[in-house]
């Protein structure tokens, strides 16, 4: 392989029902910076039946090129023509770097596409950037520069595992949605917008009978722009209606630690951390959260970090903007009861 030929950043660029999904911006904004680096270029490769509308939306997110695979075998989502779409895309254009969501659909066309083209792949990376490998800390390594090193939780998350792919191109990552900041949109960008044939997709080994969109009783926590997180301190399910007494009084979303999705007090929806969900609220509330790297990893970005707990030796206070040591079960209430009055003027 000559590596030599694989130039420019390649963003898989979801949509369904003709909307792009936000981690599609997320990649774009991740992707400038890596190409600012690499001083390349960042191509968008979107799917689908006419949606050729949605390429100058992708341009006003900082795509320099939108490549647009439009037919009506790609109306809706399906792993075979969608994975031969993409692999021939990336057959053509010979992107260095190849980045897709690690959404439901993502997560299946990732590992599809890099075994058709033959390369590796590195699952649900929450940072990516451009270094040497070998890693300086390991000597007596003949280094390759300008590597895509791919970070990702590994081992359940107890440990962060820093990936290289230095012999194969396209270097190929799933990027966890949330973890990436998305670039600011620029109306009236423009882009250099491409038709690509793929070639007839002849074969037929799934077919969709019905589609079920099925509604989530719980709000999407990275959606929140106020989060009030419980943890193990807090003792047990029943007492989770008060976090949600401070969240309403907030206008907020309640969300909880990796510990109490185990413990089966929460579904996995609601959690925050490496493991779980990553968030960037304007106001995060820990409470009763010990901060263990895997939880702080997923909300330490937030705007506000505003931390409860007994223990004033635990970690979550290093990465707060303001502490509280006490008894939550009496802090919480009160302040719940203070914002409730401002609120409604008394």
């Amino acid at each position: 392989m000559n590596l030599e030929e694989y130039k420019g950043i390649c963003v898989f660029a979801q949509q369904t029902d003709h909307r792009l999904n936000s981690i599609a911006f997320e990649l774009l904004g991740k992707g400038k910076e890596l190409a600012k680096d690499l001083k390349t270029d960042v191509t968008a490769v979107l799917i689908g039946y006419e949606i050729m509308g949605l390429a100058d939306e992708l341009a006003a997110y900082g795509a320099d090129r939108v490549i647009v695979v439009d037919g009506p075998e790609f109306k809706e989502y399906r792993a075979e023509p969608y994975t031969h779409a993409l692999a021939s895309a990336i057959g053509k254009y010979k992107p260095e770097i190849v980045l897709i969501g690690a959404t439901a659909v993502g997560r299946e066309l990732g590992p599809k596409v890099s075994a058709r083209i033959a390369t590796g792949l590195t699952a649900d990376c929450t940072k990516l950037e451009i270094g040497d490998f070998p890693l300086h800390t390991v000597p007596d390594k003949e280094q390759k520069h300008n590597q895509l090193l791919m970070t990702r939780p590994a081992f359940g998350g107890n440990t962060i595992a820093t990936i290289a792919c230095p012999n194969h191109r396209p270097q190929m990552a799933t990027v966890r949605p949330g973890v990436m900041r998305t670039a600011g949109k620029l109306q009236g960008r423009k882009a250099l917008i491409e038709e690509f044939n793929p070639g007839y997709y002849s074969r037929k080994d799934t077919e969709i009978l019905e589609i079920v969109k099925a509604v989530n009783e719980t709000a999407d926590i990275m959606d929140a722009k106020i989060l009030v997180s419980g943890g193990r301190g807090i003792g047990g399910p029943e007492n989770f209606h008060l976090l949600k007494e401070l969240a309403d009084a907030l206008g907020g979303e309640v969300s909880c630690s990796r510990a109490v999705v185990d413990a089966g007090w929460k579904p996995k929806d609601l959690q925050v951390g490496q493991t779980g969900k990553t968030v960037r609220p304007n106001v995060y509330f820990a409470v009763g959260i010990s901060g263990a790297i895997q939880h702080v990893a997923g909300m330490e970005e937030s705007d506000l970090i505003i931390a409860i707990n007994k223990d004033e030796s635990a970690p979550i206070f290093e990465v707060a903007d303001y502490g509280i040591t006490g008894d939550w079960k009496k802090i919480v209430p009160e302040l719940t009861r203070q914002l409730q009055a401002v609120r409604d003027g008394i």
